[in-house]
């Protein structure tokens, strides 16, 4: 067997020359580094997660999604039997941070580390599931806006619970309420100093702007994974056309209230609201409680953007094609639905990250 030369495609069964792919290929970075993502974490050979660990826990995410075809592409190349001593625990935070990323601690890294994963081998075993859970969602999207059959999903679409303890780990103030304000952010293991990069790899973090940056220094224990995750996340976010960048931000902003992402609601709300000028709808949005709709009381075209992120969001993802149909109601074409999901998907893997290494705290 071999990787894929667009798995996306393959899975979601997208032809060439269709509206789809067209559409794909104007949003050519984002598509080139979605599979680059997937190349190099399922290519990597390094002794801190082995290939055939990656591909067991990968395919274990994926069937947690639904994904069964994925799922199935994966099996194929795993482990036949995952549950040794040293996977055990990996798969219990694969688990977590599939169905309940909020939900994490600093104890599930120190039980990773007890069972002998390397700092190096934890931030890609994170990357791994983060990413996993963001192409299930991008296959789901993906084959809605091509007309194929998804998996039925009883997951409750609404907002999700948040982290309400006034303190962090180091006792620093923590926010408790999802808000504008600009946050810090601090790891629960310890980012890779500066010092310790060759020259090229600092290149690479210079040019991203991320020297300065723990989040970005901790996720550079794997540099190349993190190099094609911010090539994909500007190929979503930074393109000219398609959804205009503030429902983009709306997307973003609305899979961190799903998944309890304080942080990541704060940057992305910002810009949602700076973008749009429509800062009363941005607050109704963060201010929706655990368990509401977050789309009640918003305008007809954000509450079909809303409902469909959200829909993505959930896990199993639960969005259909009425779903979609309100986007094309709204005037939505493939480029902007396309868009949609894919910023929608990418905070699968965002918060993911945010929210089990490490925590926000009040600048």
């Amino acid at each position: 067997m071999s990787l894929s030369q667009d798995i996306l495609a393959e899975l979601a069964e997208i032809k060439p020359g269709s509206p789809l792919a067209e559409a794909r290929a104007t949003r050519d970075a984002a598509t080139r580094h979605a599979q680059g993502s997937y190349e190099i974490l399922f290519s990597q050979q390094d002794d801190d997660f082995a290939l055939d660990e990656r591909f067991a826990v990968a395919a274990k995410v994926a069937r947690w999604h639904s994904a069964e075809a994925l799922a199935a592409h994966y099996a194929g190349f795993g482990l036949a039997d995952p549950t040794s001593e040293r996977l055990t625990p990996a798969l219990n935070f694969a688990r977590l941070l599939t169905f309940s990323p909020v939900e994490a601690t600093p104890a599930a890294l120190r039980a990773l580390t007890q069972a002998g994963w390397s700092k190096e081998g934890i931030v890609t075993l994170a990357q791994l599931v983060a990413f996993v859970s963001f192409q299930s969602r991008l296959i789901t999207g993906l084959r809605l806006l091509n007309d194929r059959p998804v998996a039925k999903s009883d997951a409750p679409v609404a907002a999700g619970i948040w982290h309400t303890t006034a303190t962090t780990v180091t006792r620093k103030a923590a926010p408790v309420a999802f808000t504008q304000q600009e946050l810090g952010w601090e790891p629960w293991i310890a980012a890779k100093p500066l010092a310790d990069f060759r020259d090229d790899e600092v290149a690479i973090l210079t040019k991203f702007g991320h020297t300065d940056s723990d989040y970005f220094r901790l996720l550079a224990r794997n540099l190349p994974v993190l190099e094609q995750r911010t090539l994909t996340d500007k190929g979503i976010f930074y393109t000219s056309g398609g959804l205009p960048r503030a429902e983009r931000e709306l997307a973003a902003t609305v899979a961190s209230k799903i998944n309890g992402c304080i942080y990541c609601a704060s940057v992305h709300a910002r810009k949602a609201s700076q973008l749009s000028k429509d800062d009363a709808a941005v607050e109704a949005l963060l201010a929706v409680r655990p368990g509401q709709s977050l789309s009640e009381g918003q305008s007809a075209r954000w509450q079909a953007e809303i409902n469909v992120a959200a829909a993505l969001s959930v896990t199993p993802p639960a969005a259909t094609p009425l779903h979609f149909a309100a986007l094309e109601k709204e005037g939505l074409d493939t480029l902007a639905q396309l868009d949609l999901v894919q910023s929608a998907a990418f905070f699968a893997w965002a918060n993911r990250l945010m929210l089990t290494l490490g925590e926000p705290w009040l600048a």
